[in-house]
């Protein structure tokens, strides 16, 4: 391929992962009501088109046609940067994710992600480390004591789950002798999936994600009750609407990141010895990926409508005392797997 043909299906690939984040945010939004409707025994959305499927775009059109509030007391310029940092870090991380095996379309061989970086895990706790700076922005720059109290809570939550999210990835790359989502998908080979292989760092990669996306239990960063919204009291119309669109995508990418790093990626264990042909067999991979991400998207709404939120020195104990030293013991595990079974 010539320069101008990998600019035009890199640009391509661009377009299509965007809008089909965008939709899914918009309706996993409508799922999270359905879910937590049905965890409530209530009937959630239904007014809006057949089975209120178009309550996703009642509400973004809601959202943009509201007023937007800027406190006087608050710094302007950071005020309206938070949510857009909270934006691009969502969308951005994406970049990376592998979502099936290459696919041949109309004579050319296209990789099914934006990038075949080989540091690509270190891109994606980069990026996922800058999201900080957009909820902290936004409690500092808000002017008030709610929001930067939410500021600050995320700061400390995120600074201490990201150390046993990183000691939790170590002991994948450990196993896949790799930085590359891709390499790290090949390396599960058949049954050989990181969560198997290595449960304990699975669950402490899970209890991180939670914490990292300000899910419940997790979500100390807002917690109604005592900081009104936390870092987003202040805002209103389509900022508002940014945090809340960032959420969701990090939920997306969290998803994907437990599919990637743990759960086999798109592989389909020994799919390949069936004699499926190519077509059917990348289309089963492509779908075992979405199938696996849906599944975990359900498991963290399903959490969020289960449990109560924990108060803040729980939070931080957890993190410290008991998530921190299970990713030590997870990489002790793994180095002993490695060294005794050669893998």
């Amino acid at each position: 391929m010539n320069i101008w043909e990998i600019i035009i299906i890199s640009l391509i690939k661009i377009v299509i992962a965007l809008v089909a984040m965008l939709l899914t945010v918009a309706y996993l939004v409508y799922f999270e009501r359905k879910i937590s409707a049905w965890v409530q025994n209530r009937v959630g959305p239904n007014r809006v088109g057949p089975l209120g499927l178009l309550q996703p775009f009642a509400d973004v059109f809601k959202l943009l046609l509201k007023e937007d509030i800027v406190p006087t007391a608050s710094n302007k310029v950071l005020h309206t940067l938070a949510p857009f940092i909270a934006v691009f870090v969502g969308f951005a991380t994406y970049a990376v994710i592998p979502i099936g095996p290459p696919i041949e379309l109309f004579g050319y061989k296209i990789n099914l992600f934006m990038a075949d970086v080989n540091i690509g895990i270190l891109y994606v706790l980069a990026l996922t480390s800058l999201g900080v700076y957009g909820i902290t922005f936004a409690g500092w720059s808000s002017g008030s004591k709610y929001s930067l109290l939410g500021g600050i809570r995320s700061s400390a939550q995120m600074i201490s789950y990201e150390v046993s999210m990183g000691f939790s990835i170590a002991g994948v790359l450990l196993l896949s002798q790799s930085l590359s989502p891709v390499q790290i998908v090949a390396a599960q080979y058949g049954w050989m999936w990181n969560a198997i292989v290595q449960p304990i760092g699975f669950i402490t990669f899970v209890v991180s994600a939670f914490a990292e996306t300000n899910r419940l239990p997790f979500d100390l960063p807002e917690a109604e009750p005592e900081l009104v919204g936390g870092y987003h009291t202040e805002y209103s119309s389509f900022k508002f609407a940014g945090f809340f669109l960032a959420e969701y995508a990090n939920m997306i990418i969290a998803s994907a990141m437990i599919v990637t790093l743990y759960l086999g990626g798109w592989q389909v264990p020994y799919i390949d010895k069936l004699g499926l042909g190519v077509t059917a067999t990348t289309l089963i991979q492509i779908a075992s990926f979405f199938v696996k991400s849906a599944a975990i998207l359900f498991f963290f709404i399903w959490v969020r409508w289960s449990l109560p939120r924990f108060r803040y020195d729980q939070l931080m104990s957890l993190g410290w005392k008991v998530m921190f030293p299970l990713a030590l013991i997870n990489i002790v595990w793994v180095a002993a797997l490695i060294m005794i079974f050669h893998l």
